[in-house]
């Protein structure tokens, strides 16, 4: 299944890039254009979209209604170098639902772990912390198998 993406050079630094469907992003330096969004934010934001991709798609099998849903990313560089790559990302998901806080768990777990294509490629040189807060309330997750 390959992928294809066009990046298109708008001016100065700045770029959009658009997908089969034509969907466009904005990607650039956001000190010199603010509608823009870094090479490295786009990273934490498809990390965060596909494993929340997952994490709804298996919420929604066990028939649970989501009120709220919610990631923060923080993602930590290196600070020598010319690249800076990300050694490390901290996510927070927030969610408030009627499932069970086990269930979200579970399904938030199996998504980092397992399903999500981002995750999966960055896992081997990036490490990726996450926590949960339930409707309000932090979450255990169960041991992994």
């Amino acid at each position: 299944m390959d992928m294809e993406i066009l990046l298109t050079h708008e001016k100065g630094l700045l770029f959009s890039g658009a997908n089969s469907t034509g969907t466009r992003v904005s990607i650039g330096r956001p000190s010199d254009y603010p509608e823009a969004t870094s090479p490295m934010e786009l990273l934490l934001e498809a990390l965060a979209g596909c494993s929340s991709i997952d994490v709804l798609m298996i919420l929604e099998k066990q028939k649970a209604r989501v009120d709220r849903y919610q990631v923060r990313v923080l993602g930590h560089r290196e600070e020598v170098g010319a690249a800076k790559p990300f050694t490390a990302v901290d996510m927070e998901y927030s969610v408030d639902t009627d499932a069970l806080p086990a269930k979200v768990a579970r399904a938030l777990q199996l998504s980092l772990e397992k399903y999500c294509s981002v995750a999966k490629t960055i896992e081997r040189s990036v490490a990726i912390h996450y926590a949960l807060v339930v409707n309000g309330r932090p979450v255990e997750f169960p041991e992994k198998e």
